[in-house]
């Protein structure tokens, strides 16, 4: 887990560092050297931390895909603006950054804050956004203030893999706690009903059968509201795309592969909700 996450910019198993200037950011993207062909997968990352623990999942799906996973401004080795972007900001800074990059077609993976930006990306560039994975989405609306989502957060940590801490706490530093507590403020004053009625991208809901920061009944009604298929990762807490990467990498990869619906042995509940156990609880990645 840790040397692929925090090697960049250096080379490590096939992954390089690049970066591009979009106004007055200049932003850093792990990539593969040698990618496959595809759809290419544009992975986001959330409020607190950077492309770094995305790394187990992207590394499992890019033999797969082409992958692609920025830091956000503000966030990792991008530029740091003197202000915290929110969510529509992203947005519209991601949407130049495909049209400086000719990136005509793409599938965007968000996992936290990430999914509440993939999912303002795919509402404002339906035809750029061919596929979309929301994985751990914020702000559930029963905790949708600071003190629940921290105290979520909190709620959390138990259910984690202690490795992470070094992770996070680069990310924090990058980008110093002032933008994380800003960023908070942004992600729950984000009415994300509101964009993920308007998604049109087939979608996939993704999230660990122990996340206490984004909990089953949020991740079912986020399927309802994209009109997409909800699947859980056994054993996986909030951070799931680093603690179970292969198992979300197969469950991303089947999503694009063949769409959605995507998955033939779906189970639907009382209220018609695609839902899906993949694989079998894993012992966390090396």
């Amino acid at each position: 887990m840790l040397p692929l996450a925090l090697s960049a910019p250096r080379p490590r198993r096939g992954w390089v560092s690049h970066w591009s200037t979009i106004g007055r950011v200049r932003m850093h993207v792990r990539v593969p050297a040698d990618p496959m062909a595809g759809l290419p997968v544009v992975m986001l990352h959330g409020l607190a931390v950077s492309h770094r623990y995305l790394m187990p999942t992207a590394d499992a799906l890019a033999d797969r895909h082409p992958v692609l996973v920025p830091d956000l401004p503000g966030f990792g080795l991008s530029t740091k603006p003197p202000v915290a972007f929110d969510v529509p900001r992203h947005a519209r800074f991601l949407s130049a950054w495909l049209d400086a990059h000719r990136l005509s077609r793409i599938a965007v993976a968000g996992h936290s804050f990430g999914a509440e930006v993939a999912a303002a990306l795919a509402v404002l560039r339906p035809d750029a956004v061919a596929a979309l994975v929301l994985a751990g989405p914020t702000a559930d609306p029963a905790a949708r203030s600071r003190r629940g989502l921290i105290g979520r957060w909190f709620a959390d940590l138990p259910a984690e893999d202690p490795r992470q801490a070094a992770i996070l706490a680069r990310d924090v530093w990058d980008a110093r706690p002032w933008r994380v507590w800003a960023t908070i403020g942004h992600s729950v004053r984000n009415r994300v009903e509101d964009d993920l009625r308007r998604v049109t991208a087939p979608t996939l809901v993704l999230g660990g059968d122990r996340d206490t920061v984004a909990p089953l009944a949020w991740r079912t009604r986020v399927a309802q509201l994209t009109g997409g298929v909800s699947a859980t990762l056994p054993g996986a807490a909030h951070n799931a795309l680093t603690t179970a990467g292969p198992a979300a990498a197969d469950a991303i990869a089947a999503h694009l592969e063949a769409g959605s619906p995507v998955f033939p042995e779906l189970r639907r509940d009382a209220r018609g909700t695609a839902t899906m156990q993949i694989g079998q609880p894993e012992d966390p990645p090396a």
